[in-house]
């Protein structure tokens, strides 16, 4: 199992993670990630202090967005759209998993 998966299938929602670790398990350098949240395409991504923090929505999203634009040579904003719909399709099957149907 590689760290970056282990990584990912240990973190919680109230855990936090950096900036610099979300690059990290996403293998992107941090200023890919910067012009990223530079954009708007990091909406739940959290400046405090100067430091930039993520929940394991975050990177869910940076390691969506990272392999669509890689694998399809996306534009950053399409990764992102791409992305957002990813993430109602998840939260939709949550709902239905919690409403037994």
């Amino acid at each position: 199992m590689r760290e970056q998966d282990l990584l990912i299938g240990s973190l919680l929602e109230e855990t936090w993670m950096t900036l610099e670790q979300v690059a990290a398990a996403c293998a992107v350098e941090p200023d890919w990630l910067r012009r990223h949240i530079d954009e708007g395409l990091f909406p739940h991504a959290e400046c405090v202090a100067g430091v930039w923090r993520f929940t394991r929505v975050g990177l869910v999203r940076a390691r969506r967005m990272r392999q669509l634009e890689r694998d399809f040579d996306a534009a950053p904003e399409l990764a992102a759209l791409m992305a957002d719909l990813l993430e109602e399709m998840d939260h939709l099957r949550t709902r239905l998993r919690q409403t037994g149907t």
